[in-house]
């Protein structure tokens, strides 16, 4: 923390302070001068004179907090951000489309330098960040809260942990969940163990763990954290430039750094998603194919579902039927479960709860081995680390401005150090049952035999064989089928919203229009990802995937040492540290003057001696992020006992003041004519399915 001289340090605005030294009585006269020395008193009004006072007459150690809805902000479409992004996006869809050869050319290179060059990169990155989430929960920091102080939490525990568990559901795992585990049994990662033995097989489950588990979710978390933090503590808009206003200042982060941020978050956001898109359209062609009886499908008949289920997202975009799909997106979840727990309880029950904690406690002694794999350790392991690993911390990566806007808004009040148990453990255990249940009953259908169960079976085909396997395999491929359609649907939804928002400065609720854009331009890149990768589509969505999350990867970096300077002047901390200065020098004072018999009291204290001596409570660090402001960003008092703003704004009466047409929450701008949201829309909050 800053530092300023000792005779500045007496802080005028504060009446006490807690110190083991320092007293406001007269004191002796100065040698010389026959006259008494000044006061504590008379010095502290000498320097109120001359130092500036606090903002709102607020010391930086007592601000409460700020939530974002309590200030005054002018949302509306920046223009530049909107406007680079969506020419890249539409360049890229119209360059494959009118010449896919030379984009996968172009792609396959870009990623061979990407793999060659940073792949060690995206390995380390990981490895830093799960350290840096459990420092922070766990460190000083760890009670800070994602709120004001005293704010409750939003939602009870239960459906916090809820909505992780639907965050931890979807495409990806119905996809991977059986196919990977199963990849891995057959054919073991390099230096591990023999295919199709115990070993490969407990190794293969604590590898898709490893993949799916704490490390993916520390990186959802990060982002998550960073975002609450700025939105319900420092009062910034949710962007993910806003996060690095304390590393960049106010002016570049609303300038062209802070938009380029932005830019590389919607980009990366939309190949991530278009990537979970471009698996449900293979996966349910792939169940079409099984139902009806019909031979492969061509790209064109993909391409047509990825259009009909493009056209239900839209059609629920733009009917402001938010909570009618919020409460399918439910149900669905809900049927998810079930079929979960029917593969399960019809499936090797016996085999899956002997298997199930064995590979847990394979994976947590393995875990390092796992994250030191790569081209060290050979040409073997260098192609496994690209075809997963590294595809994986990328896929994460590009998704986690997604996923942690959503952790974000459902983890507002708990504290960090709650919000990093569970955002780090629960998704895990989902993930870890998930793939248990799927991927272990693969392992044990092709131990004993059953067509279909085998290293040549794409991923798409290998969650109906499982069904197939089981009892009532002639309705439960519809069952499946409609989870991954409405995952599609609310997915697109839901990252399409969030993708409004960073494209409208923070805006709540975004335009209608803009977020339609943004889902069709997420059909698009499924499109072409598709045309790219050709009969191996998944192969084209691993490399586009790798390549637009590396930009994305740096921003995590940097993005670690933004909040790290945030948290550093919190000011809990701020008080936490007085109270260690404080403590110390009174019980340094008392057993010097007192011994044995003394009691802490609070008075005042001489410059320089007091608990915040070492410490400038005036610098603009530890000042400038609570001045409130009106919505052209002139400085507005306000009053932090009462809540009010000096010229009488309030958020109720910018409300009542729109009418009927709906406030965005936290300001008082009216919706756009023709984007009237309903209640349905100003309730939804993205429920993110990879």
């Amino acid at each position: 923390m800053a530092t300023r001289p000792a005779h500045q340090q007496h802080d005028p605005n504060d009446s006490e302070r807690v110190s083991g030294s320092g007293t406001g009585k007269q004191q002796p006269p100065e040698p010389g001068s026959g006259k008494p020395k000044p006061t504590v008193r008379e010095r502290a009004a000498k320097v109120l004179r001359r130092e500036p006072r606090y903002p709102h007459d607020m010391h930086p150690g007592l601000v409460p907090g700020i939530g974002v809805d309590e200030q005054r902000v002018r949302y509306g479409t920046d223009r530049l951000v909107f406007g680079v992004a969506a020419t890249l996006i539409l360049g890229f869809v119209g360059w494959g489309i009118l010449s896919t050869e030379s984009l996968k050319a172009v792609s396959d290179v870009a990623l061979a330098w990407v793999v060659d060059n940073t792949g060690w990169l995206f390995n380390a990155l990981i490895a830093v960040i799960v350290i840096f989430m459990l420092f922070v929960g766990f460190s000083r920091y760890g009670k800070i809260p994602l709120g004001v102080d005293g704010e409750k939490p939003e939602y009870s525990k239960f459906s916090w942990i809820a909505m992780m568990f639907s965050a931890g559901v979807g495409i990806g795992l119905f996809f991977f969940g059986p196919y990977e585990p199963l990849t891995y049994y057959l054919s073991p990662p390099p230096g591990t163990a023999e295919p199709e033995t115990a070993e490969a097989m407990h190794q293969a489950m604590a590898q898709s763990y490893f993949h799916w588990g704490f490390h993916a979710w520390a990186i959802y978390a990060l982002v998550g954290a960073a975002v609450a933090y700025g939105s319900y503590r420092r009062g910034r808009v949710p962007l993910m430039s806003s996060i690095f206003t304390p590393l960049l200042g106010r002016n570049r982060t609303e300038g062209l750094p802070g938009r380029a941020i932005d830019m590389f978050a919607i980009v990366a956001t939309l190949f991530g998603t278009a990537a979970s898109l471009g698996i449900g359209a293979l996966q349910i062609g792939r169940g079409v194919e099984i139902v009806g009886g019909i031979g492969r499908l061509p790209n064109a008949a993909l391409i047509g579902i990825i259009a009909i289920l493009t056209a239900a997202f839209i059609a629920s975009a733009v009917s402001g039927v938010g909570r009618g799909i919020r409460w399918l997106s439910n149900i669905n979840m809900s049927l998810a479960l079930v079929l979960a727990v029917f593969i399960f309880l019809a499936g090797p029950t016996l085999f899956l709860l002997n298997m199930i904690p064995s590979s847990v406690s394979t994976y947590f002694s393995e875990v390092l081995n796992m994250m030191s794999k790569g081209p060290s350790w050979g040409e073997e392991s260098a192609a496994f680390s690209e075809s997963w690993t590294v595809f994986y911390w990328a896929w994460w990566i590009s998704w986690s401005p997604f996923v942690g806007i959503f952790l974000a808004r459902i983890s507002r009040g708990r504290t960090l150090r709650e919000y990093v148990q569970y955002a780090l453990v629960m998704p895990t255990l989902v993930c870890i049952l998930a793939f248990g249940i799927f991927g272990g009953t693969a392992i044990w259908m092709r131990t004993q035999g059953q067509p279909g169960i085998n290293i040549d079976t794409s991923p798409q085909d290998l969650f109906f064989q499982v069904l197939n396997g089981l009892p009532l395999s002639q309705f439960t491929p519809f069952l499946a089928m409609f989870c991954i359609a409405i995952f599609f649907i609310t997915s697109a939804d839901s990252a399409s919203l969030v993708m409004g928002t960073l494209s409208q400065r923070g805006k709540p609720v975004p335009d209608r229009k803009v977020t339609v854009f943004w889902g069709l331009a997420m059909m698009g890149i499924a499109v072409v990802m598709l045309l790219v990768g050709g009969n191996t589509a998944l192969e084209g969505l691993q490399n586009l995937i790798i390549v637009s999350a590396l930009p994305f990867a740096v921003i995590l970096l940097l993005m670690m040492v933004a909040f790290t300077k945030d948290l550093h002047t919190d000011p809990l901390i701020i008080r936490r540290e007085y109270a260690a200065h404080a403590l110390e020098n009174a019980v340094r004072a008392g057993i010097d003057e007192h011994g044995d018999n003394f009691a802490i009291t609070v008075e005042k204290a001489a410059d320089g001696e007091g608990a915040g001596a070492g410490f400038d409570s005036y610098d603009t660090t530890v000042t400038d992020w609570y001045q409130r402001t009106d919505e052209e960003g002139r400085p507005v008092d306000y009053n932090y006992e009462s809540g009010e703003y000096a010229d009488g704004w309030t958020a109720e009466g910018a409300a009542e003041e729109a009418g009927s047409e709906r406030s965005v929450p936290g300001t008082g701008e009216r919706a756009d004519d023709g984007e009237r949201a309903d209640d349905g829309d100003a309730d939804r909050s993205p429920a993110p399915v990879r």
